[in-house]
């Protein structure tokens, strides 16, 4: 459903038949991260917001210098999303430490770890589902109850080439390509595309309303604000249809989008808008495109 000169217009799905093209389509999820987070906690999980999709779990915190957060022991790795907005940390793992000072993409492998932070500001994690802890302080925990089954379970894709590191991906220096769609790196369970900043409301001429046909998309607004626009297709059983829905939200904030639901998400604000948008496992469909994902020497695909 893309336009034929977008880039994305010759992706295929994810697999060739979702787990299940019968079961009813789950609704779409619209989380404001600003109203879940407590701003004068004195602890950082008080400060901390927690939302779950089918294969991973986003921990929202907002952090101030001196705080320490514990990730506890994860079986399988951890991503930090670092923003222009995100303070500098340092990663705690097996004696070492990182510094992290810029935008970019971390990659923590499994076990205890931490972060140590330096500053003030949105630091966002990204853990397995299969970590407990984490997954039952989802505030919509009750709505992956039973596992969605349209939405294809996690496998984690290939070890990264050199084994077990800490990793970081910076922003600094990878400048918007033709023909190439935002800024995206991939762990052995998670895509994470920084998709560009834009100045200003987004041309209503010009959406993109398309589908996905086995996986969820969370959608992370850390600037501006989004109308999430989503259509429901119609089933054989009238009574699973939904009107259209065009949702606001402004940031931070957190829209999670079923398959195969239509949609597309229009910047609203006159200022600055960004969205950054968060797959798990990643995505075979974009990482099939030649220079997409720019830390594929690392991660490899099946």
């Amino acid at each position: 459903m893309y336009a034929t000169d977008d880039p994305r217009s010759t992706l295929t799905p994810a697999s060739a038949s979702p787990p299940d093209h019968d079961a009813a389509i789950a609704a779409a999820q619209y989380v404001d991260l600003g109203r879940l987070l407590s701003p004068d906690a004195a602890t950082p999980d008080g400060r901390t917001a927690v939302v779950r999709a089918q294969n991973v779990v986003l921990a929202h915190t907002a952090a101030r210098a001196g705080d320490d957060l514990d990730n506890g022991t994860p079986a399988g790795e951890l991503a930090v999303v670092v923003t222009d907005d995100s303070p500098a940390f340092t990663v705690h793992l097996d004696g070492e430490e990182h510094l992290i000072d810029e935008p970019g993409l971390v990659v923590v492998p499994p076990g205890a770890s931490r972060l140590a932070v330096h500053g003030g500001g949105p630091l966002v994690r990204l853990f397995e589902t299969g970590e407990q802890p984490w997954r039952d302080r989802a505030v919509n925990a009750q709505a992956y109850a039973v596992d969605h089954p349209r939405v294809a379970p996690l496998r984690r894709w290939p070890e990264p080439v050199g084994g077990r590191a800490v990793r970081f991906y910076p922003l600094a220096g990878v400048h918007d390509e033709p023909g190439r769609f935002g800024r995206i790196f991939r762990t052995r369970s998670f895509m994470v595309n920084f998709l560009p900043p834009q100045e200003g409301p987004r041309d209503p001429r010009k959406l993109s309303p398309h589908t996905h046909d086995d996986f969820e998309q969370l959608s992370l607004a850390v600037r501006g604000a989004y109308v999430h626009h989503i259509r429901t297709p119609w089933l054989n059983d009238s009574t699973g249809w939904r009107d259209d829905e065009h949702v606001t939200l402004g940031s931070p904030s957190l829209a999670v989008i079923p398959p195969p639901t239509v949609h597309t998400s229009a910047a609203v604000d006159p200022g600055v808008n960004q969205l950054i948008d968060i797959f798990s496992p990643p995505r075979a469909d974009f990482s099939a495109k030649p220079g997409w994902v720019l830390n594929a020497d690392d991660y490899p695909a099946p």
